[in-house]
C-alpha cells in the first residue's frame, strides 16, 4: 500500500476552516483543483524492505478550493454537490490545465474522520476526499472499496 501525501498551503487551509466557520451548522463543500501526482496505486514494495509497503514522494498539490453550493436535503447532516457547478469547477480547471484531485466537506461539528454515510457516497475512485472539523482538516483517497488516510502537509 503506498504511503501518500496531499500538499495543502496554509491560505487554502485558511480558507476551507473559514468556510467551514462561515457555513456552519451546515456542512459546505467544493471541489479541490490543482496537481495530480499520478497514480500512487501500482502497488509493490518500493524500498525493498519487503514489508509491501510502497514509499513515494509522490503527492497531490492543491492549488485551490473551489466552493460548490450544498443541494442536500438536510444540509446541516449531509452533503450533496451541486451537479451543474461541480461541473462547471471541473470544465474551469481543466481549461486552466489543472487537475481535479478531488472533493472537499465539512463536519461542522466534528468529527475529523469520514463517515458511514461518506463511505457509502464515495464514487470518484482514486480521489481525494477530504473533511474540514474544528479540530482540523484530514484527507483520504478512496480506494474503490475504502478509505485510505492520506498525510495533510503545508508546503
Amino acid at each position: 500500500m503506498p504511503v501518500d501525501r496531499l500538499l495543502l498551503p496554509a491560505a487554502v487551509r485558511d480558507a476551507l476552516h473559514e468556510r467551514r466557520a462561515a457555513g456552519a451548522p451546515a456542512e459546505v463543500c467544493g471541489v479541490l483543483v490543482g496537481d495530480r501526482a499520478g497514480s500512487a496505486d501500482s502497488g509493490g514494495d518500493t524500498d525493498g524492505t519487503g514489508d509491501g509497503i510502497e514509499v513515494t514522494d509522490a503527492a497531490d498539490r492543491v492549488a485551490e478550493a473551489v466552493p460548490v453550493a450544498n443541494v442536500a436535503a438536510d444540509v446541516e447532516r449531509r452533503y450533496e454537490l451541486d451537479p451543474a457547478e461541480t461541473v462547471a469547477a471541473v470544465e474551469d480547471a481543466e481549461d486552466r490545465g489543472r487537475d481535479v484531485i478531488g472533493f472537499y466537506h465539512s463536519h461542522p461539528r466534528g468529527p475529523a474522520e469520514p463517515s458511514e454515510t461518506d463511505r457509502d457516497r464515495a464514487t470518484w475512485t482514486g480521489y481525494v476526499y477530504a473533511i474540514v472539523a474544528p479540530e482540523g482538516i484530514v484527507a483520504s483517497r478512496w480506494t474503490g472499496e475504502s478509505f485510505r488516510p492520506l498525510r495533510v502537509e503545508t508546503p
